[in-house]
This record gives C-alpha cells, sequence and structure tokens, in this order.
C-alpha cells in the first residue's frame, strides 16, 4: 500500500474528464486501473492523501516515484492554477468546474492506439474495445485473469485486421495494426517525439493512418507529457469560441503564452467546464460572466 499527497488531485475529475479508458469505479467508492502493466486501487485517503493498493504487478509502495509521475504529483499543480486563474478571468471560472484534474501522463503507445479508437465513439465503446484487445492479446496479469496489460506494439505489428476482427471496431483495426508496425520499427521514438518542436512531433504521428490533428495533440498531451499540445474537437472550439474574444486567431499560441506552455493542461478545465455548460445547446454562460 502506497500514500501519496494528493496536492488537490480528485480521482473521480480525473479519470472522468475524457484523457484515459482503463479506470473503473468500484463498489466501494474506490478506482481499479492497470498503467504500463501494474494493476492497483486508487481512492481517497484522510489527510488529502490517495492510497494506492497493487493487485498485480509490482507493489506500488516499491514504486513510489513512478505513481508521482503517472498522476502528476511531482508538478506544483497550485502555482500552476493560481497563475491560470491570475492571467484570464474565464480560464479561472473552467478551473472552478473542476480544479482537482490533472493531466496524467499516460504510456505512449497505449494513449496513441486509444486516441485512434476514440475516433468517432462514445467512452463507454471506447471502454469496451481497450478492454477486448487488452484481454485479447495483452499480457496476463494475474492467476485469475481478471487484469492484462495493453498490449505492445510488437505483439500487434506481426498482425491483420482480421486478427483483430474480435475486437469490433471496424476500420480502426487498419489504424492500430500501421500505429503498432511503425512503432515496433522505431519510426514514432518517445524521446525524438518529446525533443522534437511541436509542430514536427505532431507532423511525424500524423504520418501514421487515421491520425489526425487532435489525436496527434492527444498523443503528444497525454502519452509524451507535452503540455504545449491543445487538441481541439468541437467541444473546444466552442469553448475557446464563448471563452476567449474575437482578436485571439490562435488559442493555442494565446494559452501557451498566458500559462507558461501549459495550453494543453488549460484545455482539460476548458474542455470539463464545456461538458458542465452544455455548449451543445444553443445558449451558455460564459464563466468570466461575460
Amino acid at each position: 500500500m502506497l500514500l501519496l499527497d494528493a496536492k488537490g488531485l480528485d480521482l473521480a475529475q480525473t479519470f472522468g474528464c475524457g484523457q484515459c479508458f482503463r479506470w473503473r469505479q468500484d463498489a466501494g467508492g474506490g478506482w481499479v486501473g492497470v498503467v504500463a502493466g501494474r494493476a492497483v486501487r486508487a481512492e481517497a485517503a484522510g489527510g488529502g492523501c490517495i492510497r494506492l493498493t497493487g493487485l498485480a504487478g509490482p507493489a506500488p509502495e516499491t514504486e513510489a516515484g513512478f505513481w508521482a509521475r503517472y498522476f502528476a504529483l511531482d508538478l506544483d499543480y497550485p502555482a500552476l492554477l493560481a497563475r491560470m486563474r491570475a492571467a484570464h478571468r474565464g480560464l479561472a471560472g473552467c478551473i472552478d468546474c473542476a480544479p482537482g484534474i490533472r493531466v496524467l501522463r499516460q504510456p505512449f503507445f497505449e494513449t496513441l492506439v486509444t486516441f485512434l479508437i476514440s475516433q468517432n465513439n462514445n467512452i463507454p465503446r471506447i471502454a469496451a474495445i481497450v478492454d477486448r484487445l487488452c484481454r485479447g492479446l495483452g499480457a496476463q496479469l494475474d492467476a485469475a485473469g481478471l487484469y492484462y496489460a495493453f498490449p505492445t506494439a510488437e505483439a500487434l505489428a506481426p498482425l491483420e485486421e482480421a486478427d483483430l476482427a474480435f475486437l469490433r471496431a471496424g476500420w480502426r483495426g487498419g489504424y492500430i495494426l500501421d500505429a503498432a508496425r511503425r512503432t515496433a520499427a522505431g519510426q514514432l521514438e518517445e524521446a525524438a517525439l518529446r525533443a522534437l518542436p511541436l509542430a514536427q512531433a505532431r507532423a511525424r504521428l500524423m504520418e501514421v493512418r487515421g491520425v489526425g490533428p487532435k489525436v496527434a495533440d492527444c498523443t503528444l498531451l497525454y502519452g509524451l507529457g507535452r503540455w504545449d499540445a491543445y487538441p481541439v474537437d468541437v467541444w473546444m472550439k466552442r469553448a475557446g469560441q464563448a471563452l476567449l474574444t474575437a482578436r485571439v486567431k490562435d488559442p493555442a499560441a494565446y494559452l501557451n503564452r498566458k500559462t507558461g506552455g501549459c495550453a494543453g493542461i488549460a484545455q482539460q478545465y476548458m474542455f470539463a467546464w464545456a461538458r458542465s455548460a452544455g455548449l451543445t445547446e444553443k445558449t451558455h454562460k460564459n464563466p468570466a460572466g461575460d
């Protein structure tokens, strides 16, 4: 068992904000998930801590650094959020909707594949496809067969689309295999993607079949820790239009300038506000009160 200072992290807000697909809340109010071959149960504990209990794989108490990094507890989020609040009053209102969100540092290949699966899809179906993928092709982590690792690129690369029919993922199967083959061949090297200028890293990812700007930016943000990456979909377009003035032609550049290169983290709070404000409706309230 491992206790970590949560530093304001809220598990429900973090796991429910659309950035990850392998955490499930259990009957006791805790969350069970698998990260990089480690199955754990996470729950809020007294004193502003989170408690991690190992279910399969390395014991959490032997890997405090791994989990602190995964949950981004090594970042000074209170200071970052204070800077964001001061930078823009509308952004302050977005943060107030879900101040406990933290952008996780997820495994690169898993992030790329899950966001390929996410296209034109809903969260329950995404989660079901990911679960079938792990159970069908990932390493079993426990004797009872309850927990499975995400399959490696090397395990997927030799397969054909027919081998993925059991996923019921449709045309996404070809995208998954192309991502796996490129990753296994060293064409998508993590260190290089972290070091490249953002536009070049995005372009490299977009060489993969099915990867457009949004999937590329989601992979950069959630799977490579590129906090300057700013995924945009219809929700974020509406959020940006409501939050920022018409003079802001490039929301990503504007927010990176305002937040010290953390536009991707800012967008996660904007997305939470967009969902809560019902931006699919004809009317909504600006978080700045305008």
